[in-house]
């Protein structure tokens, strides 16, 4: 009955906190799906775990055919009550006229944390829960969502009702419904613009306004695809994922915005509301909860950790100093300092700190895979580099559905150039885990052109094009398109120099090979061909290598080979390339050109080289990779 209105939801692939709190009473409960952290004691802890558990059963049964459990943890930070929720909540929303609220999803890379109050009370207790848990299902599709839809769309889930044997979805919201009669409308052209910095945002009684109308319009679009066989809100959705502004997007979905302005507002008058039925099983196990006390300082750093991941890395940083203090073996917050140091561009300490953390438990395949990752920003002899695979190995054992591992280790291999079949399907692995990174698909073409398989890299990347969600990305992608193109060129220019020569003219003597100023009568005779480009069909072989240094010089020759000169702790050393398109250039701290250019726009900038060591030390060493850093 509801799924298609359903599938939309699926398209969606002040005051600081003091270092240390009072000791309080902290419980743990761990559910099959979720870690719920609670000052509210072990019953309210337990019973937010059971509504989390519901909650994701009715969305497992709506889209069977789509993830519902993210790959990395949900951790959800239940408060007991407003005082609490102030001491993580964001400073901004502390403000004088802020909006209220009771609950955010802080979403990462690593971990996601839901915060929220357990004494939000109202006609839906739990609404808040499912509020956060939609937010952790359209996560993925948070960078080019409009925020009204993304808003819209877990005010229309919050109002969920679970029963034994069904669930009842999208029932009106009697508070939404009681703001919008009483105020005046936005204009859809101002509820399309609204972002996360603007006061229909923020704002307490205009913040009110933006989230009922986002309800509203978001309602009523459900509800009218599903009577009239219509797909308007679904076609919406496509447009602006491809880059379309959310105003112009509308126009094109919905038509007139003028009559869709005044259907909403007789929509929002009207006294009867339809919802949907979904029939499902939502019964929980709670034998399957398991339940513990939770240390002062195993509560400390998961806030701690919490506010590192929400922005706060002034407060996070002295809260996680004491629980090493306190708890020098405190894994997670060793973890957290590392986290810190990423964000803040140390990775050499961010390094230190993660290796610490898998020595105190090799079993963390966050620090695992951290411990990689920054290791791969740093110099690699051959026992860190066995290190670093030996991590990414077992972060992926550890975490199986964790992508970025399965990235990283295809990366170090296809930066090494070894295993290329291996970093392929590695590559694959973590497409198939996260679709929509447009980054694995493009190291997958790197890695693909490393293979030789030009024209399969140039159609994985050019079929990933619509997957970008932002100019940047799209750029990224259309660079590394017009690279493997004049690869391709270059590649062809190379193979017409090697084809058939022409039989070489026999010598009538030594002098006739002089130059034309020392032949008879000035006549130079035919040009001599040009040398001939070696085939690159081998890897370079010899041990890697890797240093930093600047880049002083560069020089291109025929269409494929270049030199580099890098200077090196007052040293200067020579590389070379035969085939400059086989080297994988990235950039460490900044964005490069669109279209980056090695043989003119790299000279100058600071870079780390891997490069393969040549047996004779006249011979300049072999370019691996380039990563280059201002």
């Amino acid at each position: 009955m509801l799924m298609r209105s359903l599938l939309i939801a699926a398209l969606l692939g002040a005051v600081a906190a003091p270092a240390r709190d009072k000791p309080e009473s902290w419980v743990e409960v761990r559910s099959p799906h979720f870690v719920v952290v609670s000052n509210a004691g072990q019953k309210q802890a337990r019973r937010a775990a059971y509504q989390f558990e519901r909650m994701r059963a009715v969305f497992g049964a709506a889209f069977p055919h789509v993830q519902v459990d993210p790959a990395t943890p949900i951790i959800v930070l239940a408060l007991k009550d407003q005082k609490s929720f102030e001491t993580l909540e964001p400073p901004e929303w502390l403000a004088k006229g802020q909006m209220n609220r009771t609950g955010m999803f802080q979403s990462g890379a690593d971990k996601n944390y839901i915060l929220m109050r357990l004494d939000a009370g109202g006609a839906h207790p739990y609404s808040v829960i499912y509020h956060e848990y939609t937010h952790v299902l359209s996560a993925g599709s948070a960078e080019w969502m409009p925020l009204w839809l993304n808003e819209g769309l877990a005010e229309f889930y919050q109002n969920t009702e679970i029963r034994d044997k069904d669930a009842l979805i999208g029932q009106a919201s009697a508070e939404n419904l009681e703001v919008l009669r009483t105020n005046r409308l936005l204009p859809l052209t101002t509820l399309f613009a609204v972002n996360h910095a603007s006061p229909y945002y923020n704002e307490d009684h205009k913040a009110s306004i933006f989230y009922a109308e986002a309800w509203a319009l978001t309602h009523y679009l459900m509800v009218d695809d599903r009577k009239h066989g219509t797909q308007r809100l679904q076609d919406y959705t496509g447009l602006v994922s491809k880059g379309l502004d959310a105003t112009t997007a509308a126009a094109r979905a919905f038509g007139d915005l003028s009559q869709l302005q005044e259907t909403l507002a007789a929509y929002v008058r009207q006294q009867v509301f339809s919802y949907f039925r979904l029939p499902a099983a939502t019964g929980v196990d709670v034998s399957d909860f398991r339940v513990r006390s939770l240390p002062q300082a195993q509560a400390d750093a998961l806030r701690a950790d919490f506010m590192a991941h929400e922005g706060r890395e002034a407060d996070a940083r002295p809260l996680l100093e004491e629980v090493l203090r306190e708890d020098p073996s405190n894994v997670l917050a060793h973890e957290s300092m590392g986290y810190l140091a990423v964000k803040e561009g140390r990775p050499d300490e961010a390094r230190q700190w993660f290796e610490q953390a898998v020595r105190l438990d090799s079993r963390s395949y966050l620090a695992q895979y951290y411990f990689a990752a920054m290791s791969m920003q740093g110099t690699l002899d051959e026992r860190t580099a066995a290190q670093v695979e030996a991590s990414l190995r077992a972060a992926i054992k550890l975490n199986s559905a964790f992508a970025p591992a399965y990235d990283r280790l295809a990366v170090f291999y296809g930066s090494r150039r070894e295993h290329l079949d291996d970093a392929h399907i590695l590559e694959l692995q973590a497409t198939e885990l996260d679709p929509g990174n447009l980054a694995y698909r493009i190291n997958g073409g790197n890695i693909l052109l490393e293979m030789g398989r030009v024209g399969d890299a140039l159609r994985v990347v050019r079929t990933a094009i619509p997957l970008a969600k932002n100019p940047r990305e799209t750029a990224l992608a259309e660079a590394f398109i017009h690279s493997a193109e004049q690869y391709q060129e270059a590649l062809q220019a190379r193979d017409d120099l090697a084809g058939p020569a022409a039989p070489a003219a026999e010598p009538a003597s030594g002098a006739a090979q002089s130059s034309a100023a020392a032949s008879p009568g000035g006549d130079a005779g035919p040009p001599a061909a040009p040398p001939l480009l070696r085939r690159r069909d081998e890897t370079p072989q010899g041990p890697r290598h890797t240093i930093a240094g600047t880049i002083k010089s560069v020089e291109c020759s025929g269409p494929v080979t270049l030199d580099l000169t890098l200077e090196a702790g007052g040293r200067t050393v020579n590389f070379h390339t035969e085939d400059r398109y086989k080297v994988v250039f990235t950039a460490a701290n900044f964005t490069p050109p669109d279209r980056l250019d090695p043989c003119k726009a790299i000279a100058g900038l600071h870079a780390l080289i891997v490069y393969a060591g040549a047996s004779d030390p006249t011979t300049p060493g072999e370019i691996v990779s380039i990563e280059l850093r201002h």
